[in-house]
């Protein structure tokens, strides 16, 4: 046996050995919440709130966010804010987890020891492997502020003010590994406010996403959200990709919407 498999192994049975004593309970359904930023806690909220109801059928088992960074003003090393927010709720901190790859071997092999039946998604900010797919029972679904097929990308928000749309939304669909492709479970339509400003309708949005959520995970967890869900149509596809700094310049040249659409969606937010 080499010694990459050997070590493989061990770093399995140390996970498990590790877990053992804080398994979900065998009574309701495990899950893992996947986000980085503050919109992604509003998110990992309702699912906490939801998880104590006393009919609940789910619980969080485990939280993937990204790796500590520097922060603010001073510069300290942080944890994202979903994983301050799973802290202060009193989460165990050996389940939370800050891989810097989602396909990095030793977290999947503890992703695999939690066992969880669904992985929801929001505003993770890291691409998600076919071995990480596999693993949920019932897959896993990700919260995304645009109406799909529309705006798929890092940034659905910004790029849908900057291109004026008088509509948007929110959409809950099946993660696959082409990005923001997979099969729509539901959405929610939203007129949009013209005076509106990129932060303030990505946050209303990811509130409203959690709501659409909750309500839909009865039918997630037996099954049926599979037969419903529809595929996009990808002839209809619009990218949203990260804005790059020169885009925030404003010319004077340009007609007065186009500043104003331009003003609208600043602080961009990766998704």
């Amino acid at each position: 046996m080499n010694s990459a498999l050997m070590l493989r192994r061990f770093i399995c049975f140390k996970a498990s050995a590790t877990l053992s004593s804080v398994a979900p309970s065998p009574k309701k359904k495990p899950l893992i919440f996947l986000g980085s930023p503050q919109v992604s806690v509003t998110v990992l909220e309702a699912l906490f709130d939801a998880s104590l109801k006393p009919n609940s059928s789910f619980e969080v088992a485990g939280i993937v966010t990204q790796p500590p960074a520097r922060r603010d003003r001073g510069k300290k090393v942080l944890p994202s804010p979903v994983a301050q927010y799973a802290l202060d709720k009193g989460l165990p901190s050996d389940l939370i987890f800050s891989p810097e790859k989602a396909g990095d071997e030793a977290f999947l092999c503890t992703l695999r020891d939690l066992q969880p039946e669904l992985c929801v998604t929001a505003a993770y900010g890291n691409i998600l492997p076919t071995k990480f797919l596999n693993i949920p029972v019932h897959g896993t679904v990700n919260i995304h502020p645009s109406l799909l097929p529309r705006y798929r990308g890092a940034a659905p928000v910004q790029r849908a003010l900057q291109d004026g749309v008088p509509e948007t939304g929110v959409s809950l669909a099946f993660t696959v590994r082409k990005l923001d492709a997979g099969p729509v479970i539901a959405s929610k339509r939203f007129q949009v406010d013209d005076q509106i400003k990129a932060p303030e309708l990505l946050s209303f949005l990811f509130s409203e996403g959690s709501k659409l959520l909750i309500s839909e995970l009865p039918s997630i967890f037996d099954g049926s959200a599979n037969s419903k869900a529809v595929p996009q149509d990808d002839s209809k596809a619009t990218l949203a990709p990260k804005m790059a700094p020169d885009e925030a310049w404003l010319s004077f040249d340009q007609e007065a919407f186009v500043l104003h659409n331009k003003d609208g969606r600043e602080h961009e937010q990766k998704l």
